[in-house]
């Protein structure tokens, strides 16, 4: 079956979302005039992880994932953590504002999307999070008009690894599962998900620290190119 179009994830895989989160992290601590320890810095990744990962699964609100992020580090930082009304002004206005300051794209981004589109396919990104600030995102980092539709969980109802977030995609584009080949840095989220779902993955594992069992797997998107010119069902 002839492959027909490249689906990516966009925060870890296109944005580098780490390090943004963390010089996000680091410039609202500061300018609240503390210091932003080791410590800190591990409780607010753990606390993404376990909250983000908690709304993904419907279990609670997306500003509710934002709120008990902080209710889990403002005690590190000796401060309150207050009502609602002020957690959501103390995120928006005080780590929010600072991470997205820091949002750049990696720099392999552009010559793999060149490669996707040299070898005729089309594109598309399929993100969990919300739609405008997922699409700022890809404005921030010059990437509008770039890319093909860009569709998140929010306007689908449904988060990744749902198969029905992955097959939304292939509706819009037009296309089966099987013609999809789908690039994210998210093991369980991404690659499984989509395999789940009938679509083809590759994990970008940047860290190295994948599965070690994967055998779909590039360190890099500049490794994109090679990938899709070893599919045995790539375009004529």
């Amino acid at each position: 079956m002839a492959l027909a179009a490249v689906v990516f994830d966009l925060d870890g895989t296109l944005l580098d979302h780490p390090a943004a989160t963390l010089a996000g992290l680091r410039g609202w601590v500061g300018s609240l005039g503390l210091e932003c320890t080791a410590e800190v810095e591990a409780a607010w990744a753990a606390a993404e992880e376990r909250h983000f990962r908690a709304w993904r699964e419907g279990e609670i609100g997306f500003a509710e994932q934002r709120r008990r992020r902080l209710r889990d580090v403002l005690p590190l930082l000796g401060l309150s953590a207050g009502d609602d009304a002020a957690l959501d002004a103390l995120f928006t206005e005080g780590f929010l504002r600072a991470y997205e300051r820091a949002w750049v794209a990696y720099d392999d981004v552009g010559d793999a999307l060149e490669a996707v589109r040299a070898a005729g396919l089309r594109t598309a990104v399929l993100t969990n999070g919300p739609r405008e600030q997922q699409n700022a995102k890809i404005d921030a980092m010059g990437l509008t008009g770039r890319l093909g539709p860009v569709l998140t969980a929010e306007e689908l109802g449904v988060a990744k690894p749902r198969p029905a977030a992955f097959l939304a995609v292939c509706e819009r584009l037009g296309v089966i599962p099987g013609q999809v080949l789908y690039v994210g840095d998210e093991h369980a989220v991404d690659v499984l998900g989509a395999r789940a779902a009938g679509l083809r993955a590759v994990h970008l594992d940047r860290t190295g620290t994948g599965p070690a069992g994967e055998d779909a797997r590039i360190g890099t998107l500049l490794e994109l190119a090679a990938h899709l010119a070893a599919d045995p069902a790539r375009p004529a």
